[in-house]
């Protein structure tokens, strides 16, 4: 009698459990599976000089180092460009949530201070998500060199300390349309308080371009160009175009470029890049990035 009931319990058992994968399955193939965020759009906050819609991850601080030398235009004497007076950026960036971050740095040309404010509005997910990523920026700009001809002129220029202040605003849209290759266009809108000709204009808005080729696994070939809308009636100041190339290292993010702007601040290589391409008038450059999880 006993073993008659185990045998019964043991079926029954046996039969229960197969029940139980048999809805468990079946559970499994209605459920609809949640789309996933697309990642790396770009490797970095930054392509060249240009911002891209990439926000730091969570608890993420970025220290990133920024290089240009002189143009090439300036001959073998000044060893073209490398031996003439650099350009150097400072910058700290960091995050909290993965997607607000602020960023702050500080240029020596124009000796020039910067903070923004960034925001990742939309991700791109697969399947049937957002098909681009959509992030905000606004940065704020303050230079504290003296007017080297004030005591020349007669005033200061910088009178009061509003003039010393500029500021960026863009909306940059984005997609990654491959595993190798992602694409952003970004209206961007800079005003200067103030300029140094009556003939410069005090805002500036345009389109900028940002593209980015992966063509190993851990290399890639970079490209920026911003297209002034507005552009001056005199031919001083250029659209800003960079070509790089672009390596990740563990935790490092290596970047060397050719690029027509000395400025490495927002506002100045979108609104006030003095040499151009036609000529050598073209830098070599570099950025090091530096990622650290807090």
């Amino acid at each position: 009698m006993h073993s008659k009931i185990l045998c019964l319990s043991t079926l029954l058992f046996i039969s229960c459990s197969l029940y139980a994968q048999d809805l468990m399955n079946i559970a499994d193939k209605t459920i609809v599976p949640e789309n996933e965020l697309t990642t790396s759009t770009f490797k970095t906050t930054r392509n060249i000089n240009f911002q891209t819609l990439e926000s730091l991850g969570k608890h993420t601080l970025d220290f990133r180092i920024s290089h240009r030398f002189g143009p090439m235009n300036s001959g073998s004497y000044e060893f073209w460009g490398i031996d003439q007076t650099a350009n150097i950026r400072l910058g700290l960036e960091y995050s909290h949530d993965g997607r607000f971050m602020f960023g702050v740095g500080r240029s020596s040309y124009q000796k020039m201070y910067d903070g923004f404010l960034k925001y990742r509005l939309i991700r791109q997910q697969t399947d049937n998500g957002p098909p681009l990523s959509v992030t905000l920026f606004a940065g704020g700009y303050y230079t504290a060199q003296r007017d080297l001809q004030a005591a020349y002129n007669g005033y200061d220029k910088y009178q009061y300390g509003s003039d010393r202040l500029s500021y960026v605003y863009e909306v940059m849209a984005g997609r990654k349309f491959t595993s190798s290759f992602s694409l952003q266009l970004a209206p961007f809108f800079v005003h200067a308080n103030l300029v140094d000709r009556i003939s410069d204009k005090n805002d500036c808005y345009g389109v900028a371009v940002v593209t980015r080729l992966k063509f190993t696994k851990r290399q890639a070939i970079t490209a920026e160009y911003a297209y002034r809308i507005n552009k001056y009636s005199n031919t001083s100041y250029y659209n800003s175009l960079g070509i790089g190339w672009e390596i990740e290292t563990g935790g490092h993010v290596f970047q060397v470029h050719v690029t027509n702007s000395y400025g490495i601040a927002d506002n100045q290589y979108l609104m006030f890049t003095n040499t151009q391409w036609n000529n050598m008038g073209i830098r070599l450059g570099f950025n090091i990035s530096r990622v650290f999880t807090l």
